[in-house]
């Protein structure tokens, strides 16, 4: 198996992913430049967090133009596995990769803390080493987490089962975001972008009992391996 984690400028938490996946699980993963064009013979890409060209116009927006995109979004659109990471999460709603859009935090503040979430799907590529319905605690940092799509949108992604991760109840929804969403992926269930940041919690030496970011990258090796390490068509 082989990852690619992107560096955007901006980019602050691409180091940590890379951390997660070279020296945790072991996987041949490299850097990827924005300005790339050659992603071939990748099986995992990573959009990671930060704040991507400074979040200058909205957050994504610039960097949904970076060279590295055409070549990801042809990437995701023959199958490959596509995993966006807050900032990363932005950036797939900006490319259309996922439906919806991101607004403000309603409480218009920058917020970092733990929140706990919901599997509500564990039949994906990400999830599948989650149990259903699990409650389970991953760290948010973000001013522009509150997500937000339309009627007719929400009505298709519960018909399509494609909210993965909900924040467990308004209480806790640290951003406003609809109907609690969290993270959410494509009809064909091999793009997922989510807010919260599960390379931070994916060792006991950092999260000590709280590592339910693991799972979240176990779900990806055990789908690929599945797949027999195959690159998608």
């Amino acid at each position: 198996m082989k990852a690619g984690v992107v560096t955007f400028p901006g980019s602050n938490c691409d180091a940590d992913v890379f951390h997660v996946l070279k020296n945790i699980f072991n996987i041949d993963t490299k850097m990827i430049w924005y300005k790339d064009k050659n992603i071939k013979g990748y099986d995992l890409i990573v959009l990671p967090g930060g704040f991507s060209y400074g979040d200058y116009l909205r957050s994504g927006a610039i960097a949904r133009f970076a060279k590295v995109m055409d070549p990801i979004i042809d990437f995701a659109e023959k199958g490959g596995l596509v995993l966006g990471i807050c900032n990363g999460f932005q950036i797939l709603l900006e490319s259309n990769l996922l439906p919806g859009a991101m607004k403000v935090n309603d409480n218009l503040k920058f917020v970092c803390k733990n929140t706990v979430l919901t599997v509500i799907n564990n039949k994906t590529p990400f999830t599948n080493q989650c149990e259903k319905s699990a409650a389970i605690e991953m760290p948010v940092a973000h001013g522009e987490g509150n997500y937000y799509i339309d009627k007719e949108g929400l009505k298709e992604l519960n018909e399509n089962n494609q909210i993965i991760l909900k924040y467990k109840n308004k209480k806790v929804n640290p951003n406003g975001s609809i109907n609690n969403i969290a993270g959410i992926c494509n009809k064909e269930r091999n793009v997922f972008g989510l807010m919260p940041h599960p390379e931070r919690c994916s060792e006991p030496l950092i999260t000590p009992g709280k590592s339910d970011g693991y799972n979240i990258f176990s779900s990806i090796i055990s789908f690929i391996n599945k797949r027999g390490g195959k690159i998608a068509k």
